[in-house]
């Protein structure tokens, strides 16, 4: 899942930060992790959880646009929790 893509890296450097979806409940640190339900936009089969705390990046030129969305509070916990993780808030 694509968390940022605009404005944070300079533009000879298109890349993107990225937050993983996975089902796997060993992954999951619960404070650092947001549910994802399954609905029609998000695209998700069964019931998983966006592992903030795994946060990467990858080039632009890698990734392929998707209609899957998930809400504006979800991305914004993700958001927040990609801050912790990485020790920009406390």
């Amino acid at each position: 899942m694509v968390v940022e893509d605009d404005g944070l890296f300079a533009p000879g450097h298109p890349n993107a930060i990225l937050v993983p979806l996975t089902d796997d409940v060993a992954l999951v640190i619960p404070d650092l992790s947001v549910a994802i339900a399954p609905t029609a936009e998000n695209g998700c089969a069964r019931p998983c959880w966006a592992a903030s705390h795994l946060v990467a990046t990858t080039s632009k030129h890698r990734l392929t646009a998707t209609s899957s969305r998930v809400t504006a509070e979800q991305l914004a916990a993700i958001r927040r929790q990609v801050a912790l993780a990485v020790g920009i808030e406390a």
